[in-house]
């Protein structure tokens, strides 16, 4: 996410419906290009998010993964806001026993 897309999302502004487009056909050749299927991929997403759960406290509601391709490369994206580290929370309830 783009700090423009951040601005727009916070000003609910509509992104232009070539954007969409043009971000829909990215995704589409993504997976044509990696030929992993949706349910492979929804997959690998609920073990990407059960794996940094384990470390840090996460925002399921705005965490994304996503495929992304540029210049004939196509990569596996995640955006995962972090709310908190779990060592460190675990740590603050040692302290306070």
């Amino acid at each position: 996410m783009t700090l423009r897309d951040i601005i727009n999302k916070l000003l609910r502004r509509q992104s232009s419906s070539a954007k969409t487009a043009r971000e829909r056909l990215q995704l589409v050749l993504a997976h044509d290009r990696c030929d992993l299927s949706p349910e492979l991929l929804d997959q690998m997403r609920r073990e990407i998010l059960e794996v940094v759960a384990k470390y840090v406290e996460i925002d399921l509601e705005e965490g994304a993964v996503s495929l992304e391709t540029e210049d004939r490369m196509t990569a596996l994206v995640a955006n995962l806001p972090i709310k908190r580290s779990l060592m460190n929370a675990e740590a603050d309830e040692v302290k306070t026993t």
